[in-house]
């Protein structure tokens, strides 16, 4: 008998009665996904960690070792499923993200992780891979598409091409291809995008989209059909209505900084789509996001709070997200045979875990996590990624001119849109100062520094910025930098820029704050320059002194630090800078600084 037949026949024995249940749950109030229903008075009965039985009594299956959890008519969800996310945005080890997320009811992750693949390549992946393999609750990878990001646009630690899809695909735990940055590629039928799709497609496995432009022209549709199954870039309502008409899933976000569902939301509660096709989602969360405000049970009240009827708002974080991704057989609804994955709940209204069931197992309560996680090691490889040629100094930050002192010159400066990815390519006359252009306070324009730090070469390409409102003389430094992740510094003062930069080589990677010269807020993250070896409340703590760092300067924006991050993101328009320079990704073209 095999083992899956052995686990069929236990299941069939639990629920006649046969056999006795490991775990029974007894009157719950049913949240059934599959039918739209709630169901007053249901048991569960749990055995090798399946569910075996759903209905009005489950007395038949409780033995003497049978272990029973009186629900006394609480909601009994499916444990939620975040279908698109980066672990790495959280600034914390796989094993920290489940830590934190796991006791809010999420109890499957499909995580993307080519912030790490950009630095270190396909072994990056593997470490990511290894882990996730060991959580208490399901984790599943997507294998990173773009590696680079925008080929010959950026410069990136690693790349990634079709031979490593093909043989990512056979590993255990990959679940589908990870979001397909490079769009324009796909629309003009570059071989190598379109080869990663194929062998995803051969491998039976989901294609994941990343469509941010504004165009749903013809470039749209070429997008669409290179075979992207979903997208989580849209922020508006026509752009929901858009994939879905055309057969992909809207995955709409609610992540740090992104703020994508309440515009699209409208789709379904004022245009009446069918919300089948959507699935809710984070894409990124901050440490200090999760450890105070949630993960997927923040999203959901959000979602309710916009307008969704609580049992649609579930469906879309569960059985929706399941079905895209092909395991409905295994998750995304209480059902016989399927992972014992269950949330109890007071009021779905206010979504806030009791209890979380995961696999079976009661892995926390009441906001206690009850197993031990496993001990995470990260070899030393994964934690000396900052290499830079010398120590910098100010002058590698000067902005230089040809034109002559008091001039006026027109700039090309990245526009920062608050709680979205875009940015806002702005044309600003500037002032040549003794043959450089300076920050200027008084009209938020800032300078943006890209430092070259996966192959010590010493470049460093400097640009302007607007948005960020500094009002002091500072600088932020990040390796926090989508998604080559360089070194990424913001400043008003060359001085201040150098410290950051120094001070962010010196720990190996994170975010540091310099005021005055002083440095007042910093985050480690050892591994990769992207994720800390400490516990979630304190890289939460430490990522709180960098967001009290940018309010210090000045900055008023809502994660300013995500947005900082994004800013050599060369793959969503408008402006991009990156180590080759500044990106026009309208037009996907290289624009000059300043027009001198």
């Amino acid at each position: 008998m095999t083992s899956s037949t052995r686990l069929t026949r236990s299941l069939v024995d639990v629920a006649m009665g046969r056999a006795h249940a490991d775990l029974v749950i007894r009157d719950g109030r049913w949240v059934c996904v599959q039918s739209g229903e709630i169901v007053q008075h249901t048991d569960i009965a749990i055995v090798s960690g399946r569910i075996a039985y759903v209905g009005s009594d489950a007395s038949h299956a409780i033995g003497k070792k049978t272990k029973v959890i009186e629900a006394k008519g609480r909601f009994l969800v499916p444990g939620l499923l975040d279908g698109h996310m980066h672990v790495e945005s959280g600034m914390i080890t796989v094993t920290e993200f489940v830590r934190t997320a796991a006791v809010r009811g999420t109890t499957g992750m499909f995580i993307d992780p080519h912030e790490i693949a950009n630095v270190f390549g396909l072994k990056g992946v593997k470490l990511m891979v290894d882990e996730a393999a060991k959580q208490p609750i399901h984790v599943w990878v997507q294998m990173p598409s773009c590696v680079p990001s925008s080929p010959g646009f950026e410069t990136p630690g690693a790349s990634i091409g079709p031979r490593e899809v093909a043989e990512a695909m056979k590993w255990k735990g990959i679940i589908g291809l990870g979001e397909m940055m490079n769009f324009p590629g796909v629309f003009m039928s570059d071989k190598k995008m379109l080869d990663e799709m194929s062998a995803t497609h051969a491998a039976g496995k989901t294609i994941g989209g990343h469509y941010p432009s504004l165009d749903l022209g013809l470039p749209f549709h070429g997008y669409v059909a290179g075979g992207a199954e979903d997208d989580h870039e849209g922020t508006r309502v026509e752009d929901a209505v858009a994939r879905v008409r055309q057969g992909m899933k809207a995955m709409l976000r609610y992540g740090s900084a992104w703020h994508d569902v309440a515009t699209q939301v409208k789709a379904i509660t004022e245009k009446k789509l069918d919300s089948h096709r959507f699935i809710l989602c984070t894409d990124d969360s901050h440490a200090a996001t999760l450890s105070r405000e949630g993960h997927m049970d923040r999203v959901l009240r959000h979602a309710i709070g916009e307008g969704l009827n609580p049992m649609t708002a579930i469906q879309m974080m569960t059985i929706n997200t399941a079905e895209h991704f092909g395991l409905t057989k295994e998750m995304g609804m209480i059902a016989p045979g399927r992972w014992a994955d269950v949330v109890i709940v007071d009021d779905l209204m206010n979504f806030k875990a009791e209890m979380v069931i995961a696999r079976g197992q009661v892995i926390a309560e009441k906001g206690e996590l009850l197993v031990k996680l496993p001990a995470a090691k990260h070899p030393v490889w994964a934690k000396k990624s900052v290499h830079l040629k010398k120590p910098l100094k100010a002058q590698d930050f000067l902005l230089r001119t040809r034109s002559a002192d008091g001039a006026e010159v027109e700039a090309h400066v990245i526009g920062v849109i608050e709680n979205q990815a875009p940015t806002r390519h702005l044309k600003m006359k500037v002032k040549a100062e003794g043959g450089e252009v300076k920050a200027d306070l008084k009209r938020d324009l800032a300078k943006i520094a890209v430092v070259e730090r996966h192959r010590g070469t010493g470049k460093v390409t400097v640009g302007l910025v607007s948005g960020f409102g500094f009002t002091r003389k500072c600088a932020i430094a990040s390796t926090v930098a989508h998604d080559s992740h360089h070194m990424m510094v913001a400043g008003t003062d060359d001085e201040c820029m150098a410290i950051a930069a120094n001070e962010l080589a010196k720990c190996g990677g994170g975010q540091v704050v310099v005021l005055n010269g002083e440095v007042v807020g910093k985050v480690e993250l050892q591994i990769a320059g992207l994720m800390s070896t400490e516990h979630v409340e304190i890289v939460a703590k430490k990522a709180a002194s960098v967001l009290e760092g940018f309010m210090a300067c000045g900055c008023e924006l809502n994660n300013p630090n995500m947005q900082l991050s994004l800013l050599g993101l060369v793959v969503i328009p408008e402006l991009r800078i990156s180590d080759r320079g500044l990106v026009d990704v309208t037009n996907f073209d290289f624009v000059s600084v300043l027009d001198d």
